[in-house]
């Protein structure tokens, strides 16, 4: 079975990260670079995506 692939409208919803953020992080090595799925496409293996969000820090609300 494939793993399925998040293309970067997607990304953006899962992470919160405006389009220019993005790429601004994949430039400085803060977020993972997309593979290439078809000629002019690219897209973000959804385990890499899942991987990247549970290694941020969370908000501690309790307070």
């Amino acid at each position: 079975m494939s793993e399925p692939y998040l293309r970067r409208p997607a990304v953006q919803i899962a992470t919160g990260l405006s389009r220019s953020s993005l790429y601004s992080m994949m430039a400085t090595g803060d977020f993972p670079r997309p593979v290439r799925v078809g000629k002019r496409a690219v897209a973000w293996p959804e385990s890499t995506v899942a991987a990247w969000l549970a290694s941020r820090p969370r908000a501690d609300n309790s307070g």
